[in-house]
């Protein structure tokens, strides 16, 4: 797959309450940051990573994939000539790489992710 989905993540209004929730249900791990709850496979398990989010403000409850690749401004330009939008510009991660929100033609949120060394 050229551009593989790579990562997910849920928002809420409660992260701990969430996380929570989604450790019970299916048994994740999860370490708690300042920001998210990171949910990391183990290394025998099969799976993406995600975290969990409370942003602070809207939206609070989305389940959201991302899509590697190559190029956030140029998938942003893309998504835009199809008929789609740019939700959240490109933006630093520190030390992991950049994201970007797009809305397709039909408003569906994506998420784009371009780790560092790609």
């Amino acid at each position: 797959m050229a551009n593989p989905v790579v990562h997910f993540e849920i928002g809420c209004k409660n992260r701990e309450e969430t996380q929570a929730f989604y450790s019970s249900l299916f048994g994740w791990k999860m370490e708690s940051h300042e920001h998210a709850s990171m949910i990391i496979p183990e290394e025998d398990e099969t799976g993406i990573g995600g975290h969990i989010s409370a942003l602070g403000h809207e939206p609070h409850n989305y389940t959201l994939v991302y899509v590697e690749v190559d190029d956030l401004d140029a998938y942003v330009a893309k998504a835009e000539e199809l008929g789609g939008s740019s939700i959240v510009p490109p933006t630093e991660v520190p030390g992991m790489g950049y994201f970007a929100w797009i809305a397709d033609n039909e408003g569906t949120f994506v998420g784009l992710w371009k780790p560092l060394d790609a």
